[in-house]
């Protein structure tokens, strides 16, 4: 399309520039569907999303969008192997129940798997927990530690171990920093897990999924 794309949220805009236009794309936790609206418009992405919350729903459905309320914990069983080009957990993944076995889901279902996540293993982070002696807590202004969405809070050294863990190819690294700067973790090198506030990975599985 000719029309210039609007801004999307920062991390959001690497996401998609990860993605092939004209792919097969599920979203899952797609909050308000920014993400699939750009890829539909932008990339002429044949787009799916799951979000867990009824208001997503409703804001993805008032878009246009093809998004259905469901559980990423439970419903990615459901899929067929190979069914999509790339599948994208933003900023989803610390608030599953059972993050390796999603990671493995998402693999069999999709070619590439694109995850997005806060770095607990940041030096703001380190800092205030050492300092304030409190758990850090990262969402909305209103949450504390006993109600945050977050049950598995992970850093990119931890993620890169979960990687290896399952033999997946690591196709592109990047983080983000406090400013929105974007950078290849390979070059930052072991300051990565001090330095970066998101990481975002791009993923291929070695070998065919599982019939």
């Amino acid at each position: 399309m000719n029309e210039a794309a609007p801004a999307i949220r920062r991390d959001l805009q690497v996401i998609a520039d990860m993605i092939e236009p004209g792919s097969r794309v599920l979203d899952i936790g797609c909050g308000d569907g920014a993400l699939l609206y750009h890829l539909v418009n932008f990339k002429d992405v044949d787009a799916r999303g799951i979000e867990l919350s009824q208001d997503g729903v409703n804001a993805c459905v008032s878009r246009g969008l093809s998004v259905i309320q469901g559980d990423a914990d439970k419903d990615l069983a459901d899929y067929p192997p190979g069914a999509f080009d790339y599948a994208v957990l933003s900023r989803t993944l610390q608030a599953t129940r059972a993050p390796r076995d999603l990671l493995g889901q998402l693999l069999r279902i999709a070619t590439g798997v694109v995850v997005s996540f806060t770095n607990f293993g940041q030096l703001g982070i380190r800092w205030r927990l050492v300092w304030e002696g409190r758990m850090p807590v990262i969402g909305g202004a209103a949450e504390r530690w006993y109600d945050t969405e977050n049950i598995h809070l992970c850093t990119i050294r931890d993620f890169q171990e979960l990687c290896q863990d399952l033999d997946v190819t690591v196709e592109r690294a990047v983080s983000l920093d406090s400013t929105g700067r974007v950078s290849a973790i390979g070059k930052i090198g072991p300051f990565a897990n001090l330095r970066s506030r998101e990481g975002i990975f791009l993923l291929r599985r070695q070998h065919a999924p599982a019939s």
